[in-house]
């Protein structure tokens, strides 16, 4: 939140914005002012979200290339001038160029063209990702002891993945926000039962709008013997378990990071806000991600859950991530660059502010 420069500047103190998303995500938000400028949000009217205006080419973003309009976060997809989150979006970032630096939980070579768009507007980026590997240099035990778990999690999906084969178990979970009508659940669940394919899946209480996730009997029946049903999950731990093959997930920036430490390729269903943006860099750029339409069907998720176990892209995702794990982890490793900028923000920004 912006309004702490306020204070910083008051009493003369550094101030260190961290802006969650990836570079690509804030990025884009560095640009809503200009869609809101050249008139492409607000929607006319709820009929651009069907009649293919979301597909309008956006090729003027520095940094940013193979863009269309439902590829930039999704807050533009609103038909009211006064829309709360794109309005409070651009007042942040036309405000987040005062602070001392900007942390970015990335790492240089995974987001090199927009990392460079925003150098020139954001000139003090510190890039200290991905956070979780940046983590196990930590050599303070209460440090490493932390979690960041927002909920308690089920016990036994470690130890039942303990009975998988390697790469051989589709892991599925939307994140803690991410929600979902009763007949994408089941269009979801018959795609992963007609699979054929063992899955960790992790299902909320909350996961269906307005109404309680319950999956018919047809489905744990059929699937009883190869599938696991659980509410919350270590995923962090999840997702480096070596029968774990793919990751069918909603593309939060936290998953995203997650799944390349792993090693994972990914099968996206992006819900909102910058989801949307991660999901076309995995597809198009790092070559790690399938997309999923938001209208799923069973018949999708059945084909794309058996080329990423078994098919030539899905052999090729997995190639590709395993060299950008590896590139994560020479970033986050003592001497790599995201270490290097953590030692840098110590010492020109918060070292020198105290020795003022």
């Amino acid at each position: 939140m912006s309004f702490t420069l306020d204070a910083a500047e008051k009493f003369g103190i550094p101030n260190i914005l961290f802006w969650t998303p990836s570079a690509c995500g804030l990025l884009s938000y560095m640009h809503y002012r200009h869609l809101v400028e050249r008139g492409l949000t607000p929607l006319k009217d709820a009929s651009d979200l069907t009649n293919g205006y979301l597909e309008t080419e956006i090729d003027w973003i520095p940094g940013m290339k193979n863009m269309r309009l439902r590829d930039l976060p999704s807050f533009i997809r609103t038909t009211d001038e006064n829309d709360i989150m794109v309005n409070f979006l651009i007042r942040e970032t036309k405000r987040t160029p005062r602070a001392s630096a900007v942390i970015l939980n990335t790492f240089d070579p995974f987001e090199k063209d927009a990392l460079d768009a925003l150098s020139s507007l954001l000139p003090r980026i510190h890039n200290i990702g991905p956070l979780l590997l940046l983590a196990d240099q930590i050599k303070d035990d209460i440090l490493k002891s932390l979690g960041s778990n927002l909920r308690k999690e089920q016990p036994g999906c470690v130890e039942w993945l303990n009975t998988k084969e390697p790469n051989s178990v589709v892991f599925v979970n939307f994140g803690s926000i991410t929600v979902m009508t009763p007949q994408q659940l089941v269009e979801f669940a018959w795609g992963l039962a007609n699979s054929g394919k063992p899955f960790l899946w992790i299902i909320r209480p909350d996961l269906v709008v307005g109404d309680s996730a319950i999956l018919s009997p047809e489905f744990v029946t059929q699937t009883k013997d190869r599938g696991m049903l659980a509410s919350w999950c270590a995923q962090e731990q999840i997702l480096k378990h070596p029968s774990i093959a793919g990751f069918l997930t909603h593309s939060g920036w936290n998953s995203t990071l997650e799944s390349v430490c792993g090693g994972v390729p990914m099968i996206s269903w992006p819900f909102f806000a910058e989801q949307q943006t991660n999901c076309r860099y995995c597809c198009t750029e790092w070559g790690i991600g399938m997309e999923i339409d938001n209208n799923v069907k069973r018949n999708e998720v059945e084909k794309q859950v058996r080329e990423l176990m078994e098919g030539d892209k899905g052999k090729e995702m997995k190639k590709k991530v395993m060299e950008w794990k590896t590139m994560a982890e020479e970033a986050a490793k003592a001497g790599g660059s995201s270490y290097q900028n953590l030692e840098s923000l110590i010492a020109d920004v918060l070292l020198t502010a105290g020795n003022k």
